[in-house]
């Protein structure tokens, strides 16, 4: 079973325009949704899907809306109680595929409220757990090395146990200092928050990347690499992603596909890879399942969070560039 931990969930509320956006004007969307999200939340949706064993944990009232939404999915789950409601993230998505998205800042997790989540997160890896994943951005009141925290926290525990993490920001960044004392097993950023992690140019590798020049992602995950964590999956956008481990070096691109929503693609990715991972696939596989996942997700409206059989896989290609670096 894989458990996943998202701090600061989200109702995703989805307003598809028909008319390009307009600063000023009066937007009348051509339909509207709204359905449980969250990075973590987004994973354990597409591992459900895919007939992996999972459970979702996270902070919110039993009462909250989000819950309710949640429910009607068939997400396992467990939550920890707080009394502020949960944030409403909303997504406008135009014809052309163009995303804006606004996104609430969280509930606020007090110290106490921290140790409830931790104590619920030990109690569940004493089970038959193959994989914890750490998603998504930290909500107010949480340092920014809480994930470093909660990986030294499980490592007491669990030595052994696979972890995966997938965030941003000052969080990511903080992670990518506190290597050396706390490495996760996994971790999934984009271009821009890989620079986060090791002082470069993230806007420059996505850019090199979309020219078709992987080899910046590639060599910054490296450094990653080199600091203690075994898998860099780097995603990188249309142009597809790369994976760097000890072993070697790939890059994936995705078929061709006309783009409806990019919100949850990178999710989608990282589920589609530890999918793969879950079935004992080699690296280039978990890399192409990664890819075919995000760009299936990207083809979707919404938050919408792809199955097995909505890939293309056949279309998803993969590039040795072991020998590169």
């Amino acid at each position: 079973m894989i458990v996943t931990l998202t701090p600061n969930p989200s109702i995703d509320a989805t307003m598809e325009l028909d008319t390009p956006l307009q600063r000023g004007h009066v937007i009348r969307p051509v339909s509207i949704s709204q359905v449980a999200g969250g990075k973590g939340i987004n994973v354990s949706h597409a591992l459900l899907l895919a007939g992996v064993d999972s459970i979702a944990l996270f902070p919110a009232d039993e009462g909250d809306p989000f819950v309710a939404l949640l429910t009607k999915t068939g997400i396992p789950f467990r939550s920890v109680h707080v009394a502020e409601s949960v944030r409403i993230n909303t997504t406008l998505t135009e014809s052309d595929g163009t995303t804006t998205k606004i996104n609430g800042a969280g509930a606020s997790l007090d110290s106490a409220a921290r140790t409830h989540v931790e104590e619920s997160l030990l109690s569940l890896l004493a089970g038959e757990v193959t994989c914890l994943v750490l998603a998504g951005s930290l909500p107010p009141g949480v340092p920014i090395d809480w994930y470093t925290d909660l990986i030294g926290l499980v490592r007491t525990s669990f030595p052994d146990l696979p972890i995966a993490v997938d965030t941003s920001d000052e969080a990511i960044a903080s992670l990518g200092r506190r290597l050396g004392t706390a490495a996760p097993t996994l971790i999934k950023p984009n271009g821009l928050e890989l620079g986060q992690m090791v002082g470069a140019d993230g806007e420059a590798i996505e850019a090199s990347a979309s020219a078709g020049d992987f080899l910046p992602a590639v060599r910054a995950g490296r450094q990653v690499v080199d600091r203690g964590v075994a898998e860099v999956l780097v995603t990188l956008g249309s142009a597809g992603a790369a994976l760097i481990t000890k072993a070697g070096a790939w890059v994936a691109t995705p078929p061709p596909i006309d783009v409806v929503s990019t919100v949850g693609a990178g999710d989608s990715s990282l589920a589609g890879y530890l999918i793969a991972r879950s079935e004992g696939a080699q690296p280039a596989e978990c890399l192409q399942r990664a890819v075919a996942y995000g760009s299936a997700a990207a083809g979707l409206p919404g938050t919408t969070i792809p199955s097995p059989s909505q890939l293309n896989m056949a279309g998803t290609t993969v590039r040795d560039l072991s020998h590169e670096i």
